[in-house]
């Protein structure tokens, strides 16, 4: 009887869920809870748009079909699979489809997170760790293309990392993983640019016998995770997009998520970059050269661009976690220092899926469009114009409700000049800029943002009528023979 006992505690252990599974839970139940957050950027419905004309069409993009300015020039789409992944959730559950994708993905990738580190360090290290990447991210956890493939940028670089721990090569058998990153966010180049750097530190750290054959088979790998990336439906031009995104100069720094981190008030960044210095200098942490540069360049990374805060915040721990390991402990041993309730997957599995059906009614998830023109843009489409001249922000919205913009969020169609010269129109930076793109163009009407410079010299020239106005954005119809001085008054609607 006690010989039963005995082997029914042995396999009831393994169907205890790890660490890394309720971590997963918990980040995918509180994001599925606060799923509206999910959808506060307004380009969701863009890109799920995008994703309902490729399915629709059976293939991907290659010109631009919404825009008036720039229909019939190239343009390629490098999320199309995360486009229709969203298109397709969103066609069998409405807006909780996307939520609930995005909120499986963020759980999936914080759950490899804690898998990798819990393999290395302790479980209170490993929740620290984790806290503190999940702080990080949070801003930029949104129900967007790049949130699909967090995860799989986790199991490659996570595979990178471990080969690189144990002296090897990466297997050939992570390159699938760069194939669907290619295929889901331009951010795969990411991972390609990182293979050097950590294939400088596997052999750095090998014996002196055995990196010449290691340095050949990280190169091996190399052009193989090259060619992979190349698997797509617009193969090497993948690569050339991004190049091309990179590339756009001036108009970088004057896109919010381009922009370099701000410290003029306290914020996450600078609370766990404090709090990492201040371990180190008490600890006397030290880290190989390697390890250093990596820490380095990502945290250049996120200074400089906003964008880049989740890689750093997601893979810096990669980095950290062995030689930590050898200088504040290990995994703990038999007995955890956490005690998790013992679950069996399945069961956890099951609990989280009857979880979000019977949420999901109750939580009428759909876009945040507080900051959208959803009244402006109702009556722009009694008008039936086709040249509206449209604030940069207001482009995504149009597109998701069939109204061909001047510009939206495709900076990399638009390129350097073109979204330079509209920024300082719509600013008033250059005045002049704004009345030469309304005649180029032949502008019949404006949408823009009530508060905007362009808004009020508009009310202010003749031949142009306001005909709506609320909070949130304004029209202006081309009327020559309006005079400003006589027209009727608007009554601005409160929302």
């Amino acid at each position: 009887m006690s010989i039963s006992a005995t082997h029914a505690v042995r396999r009831a252990i393994p169907l205890r869920a790890p660490l890394a599974l309720w971590v997963g839970a918990f980040v995918y139940a509180a994001f599925v809870l606060a799923g509206n957050h999910l959808l506060i950027d307004p380009d969701t419905m863009w890109q799920v748009t995008v994703g309902r004309w490729i399915l629709d069409h059976g293939t991907v993009p290659t010109v631009d079909v919404y825009s008036f300015t720039m229909r019939g020039q190239p343009w390629i789409s490098t999320q199309w699979l995360a486009q229709v992944a969203y298109a397709e959730a969103f066609a069998r559950a409405g807006w909780a489809g996307p939520v609930v994708l995005a909120s499986f993905c963020i759980a999936a990738t914080f759950g490899l997170l804690a898998r990798f580190l819990s393999q290395r360090l302790s479980e209170s290290t490993t929740l620290v760790l984790v806290a503190a990447a999940l702080a990080l991210t949070v801003p930029h956890l949104l129900a967007r293309p790049h949130v699909l493939a967090l995860p799989v940028m986790m199991a490659w670089i996570g595979g990178l990392v471990g080969a690189a721990d144990r002296r090897g090569a990466p297997s050939f058998r992570l390159l699938p993983l760069m194939t669907l990153w290619a295929n889901l966010h331009g951010g795969f180049v990411l991972g390609l640019a990182l293979i050097l750097p950590i294939a400088v530190d596997a052999t750095w750290n090998a014996r002196a016998s055995q990196r010449q054959a290691l340095a050949l088979r990280w190169a091996a790998f190399a052009l193989a995770a090259l060619a992979a990336s190349c698997v797509t439906p617009y193969g090497w031009n993948s690569l050339l997009a991004s190049q091309k995104i990179l590339g756009l100069g001036e108009a970088l720094p004057l896109i919010m998520e381009w922009r370099p981190a701000d410290f003029s008030c306290v914020g996450s960044l600078e609370i766990c970059l404090l709090l990492g210095f201040g371990l180190a200098l008490y600890r006397g942490i030290s880290l190989p050269p390697t390890r250093i540069v990596l820490l380095l360049g990502m945290l250049h990374m996120a200074l400089s661009q906003t964008r880049s805060l989740e890689s750093f915040a997601l893979l810096v721990p990669l980095f950290l976690a062995s030689p930590l390991a050898k200088q504040i402990g290990g995994p703990d041993g038999a007995k955890p220092a956490i005690a998790m309730p013992r679950m069996p997957v399945a069961a956890l599995a099951a609990a989280l899926l009857a979880g979000t059906i019977a949420w999901a009614p109750l939580a009428r998830f759909e876009p945040h469009t507080r900051g959208s023109p959803v009244a402006a843009v109702a009556e722009l489409k009694k008008l039936n114009l086709g040249r509206v001249f449209n604030d940069y922000d207001f482009g995504g919205y149009l597109i998701a409700n069939g109204v061909a913009p001047f510009i939206d969020g495709r900076t990399e169609l638009y390129g350097e000049r073109f979204f330079v010269e509209h920024n300082a129109a719509s600013g008033l930076m250059k005045p002049e800029n704004l009345f030469r793109l309304l005649d180029r163009y032949d502008i019949e009407a404006t949408l823009m943002r009530t508060q905007s410079a362009a808004t009020t010299l508009l009310d202010h020239m003749d031949g142009w009528q306001k005909i709506y106005s609320d909070d949130i954005a304004t029209i202006h119809l081309r009327k020559p023979g309006a005079v400003h001085g006589i027209e009727p008054a608007v009554n601005p609607q409160a929302r």
